[in-house]
């Protein structure tokens, strides 16, 4: 029952992916005025990050990056769509620029195997397309809470084409992923989810104390593998969406053995990305949700208890 209800929600995907691009737009836009004007989840979210890592900013300035944002993220949401839908020779041609991609190949040809670290920033979801394109690999991902949800997105993101190995973020997971860079394979890597508690330490990102994947520093540490950052950033414009891919070297620090330092560094590392093009980066999620023992703070998401 599961799988006929993904089936019917990709079917459901792929009628709206193929609206004119100019109407998803505007659909797009008005989705992101809905939610500021009925202060939505993504609105307030977005909000209060930003009261968080953007105080310099004056109210005014700092409501219109929430529109900005809003707007951004559903965008992104039928791009999405489009991607999920479309053979991936398509969806590649969306790419117009690439650069560092002689770093990506090199670390590929060296043998010691590629930890991709991908920020939450512009469209990952065709950084996975063209890392499928490039070459076998497995993904870390979370599974979603519902059967159906994990039904669908395995659906759709057997879309991008290629070898891609799912694999879910738990101990046999991890196991399976160790293996593959010791034997010279690629591996990606959402570097800035929030753990679970026991699972992180806590490093500054954007000025703000967040709990942070040791996962990655541990693989890298072990395997010896390479680490690479690597997002595929919008282009400016209001045609059909164009991309630019870049791949650049991680922080060194990213692999020290030192959990705490190698976290500073991943942050450090994903915080750079994502000053690039603030907008893009995914400031809809609750990064700051858990604070370091013993600080006595609280959720910002939420008023503390009384």
């Amino acid at each position: 029952m599961d799988a006929v209800v993904a089936a019917l929600l990709y079917a459901l995907a792929w009628c709206v992916a193929r609206l004119p691009w100019g109407l998803q737009r505007a659909l797009a836009d008005a989705m992101a005025r809905l939610w500021l004007r009925r202060n939505a989840r993504e609105a307030r979210v977005a909000r209060r990050n930003l009261e968080l890592v953007r105080a310099d900013l004056a109210p005014a300035a700092r409501e219109a990056l929430v529109l900005e944002i809003l707007r951004t993220t559903a965008r992104q949401a039928f791009e999405t769509l489009r991607l999920w839908t479309r053979p991936a020779r398509h969806n590649l041609a969306d790419i117009v620029e690439v650069h560092g991609e002689a770093l990506f190949d090199a670390a590929l040809q060296s043998g010691r195997g590629l930890i991709v670290a991908a920020p939450h920033m512009g469209n990952w979801e065709l950084l996975n397309q063209w890392l499928a394109h490039k070459t076998p690999l497995a993904i870390l991902y979370r599974p979603p809470e519902s059967a159906v949800g994990e039904a669908f997105l395995r659906r759709v993101r057997a879309n991008a084409g290629g070898q891609v190995e799912q694999v879910r973020a738990e101990a046999a997971g991890v196991r399976t992923l160790l293996k593959r860079l010791q034997k010279g394979g690629v591996v990606g890597i959402l570097p800035d989810q929030q753990p679970k508690a026991g699972e992180g330490e806590f490093a500054a990102f954007f000025g703000i104390q967040a709990l942070t994947m040791t996962l990655l520093g541990r693989l890298a540490h072990r395997s010896g593998a390479q680490v690479l950052l690597c997002w595929c950033q919008r282009l400016p414009g209001e045609g059909a969406p164009r991309f630019a891919l870049h791949v650049e070297a991680a922080p060194a620090a990213v692999a020290d053995a030192d959990p705490v330092r190698a976290v500073q560094a991943l942050n450090a590392g994903v915080e750079a990305v994502a000053r690039r093009d603030f907008a893009q980066y995914q400031w809809t999620y609750k990064r700051y949700t858990l604070r370091p023992p013993g600080s006595g703070e609280h959720s910002p998401y939420h008023d503390p208890p009384q």
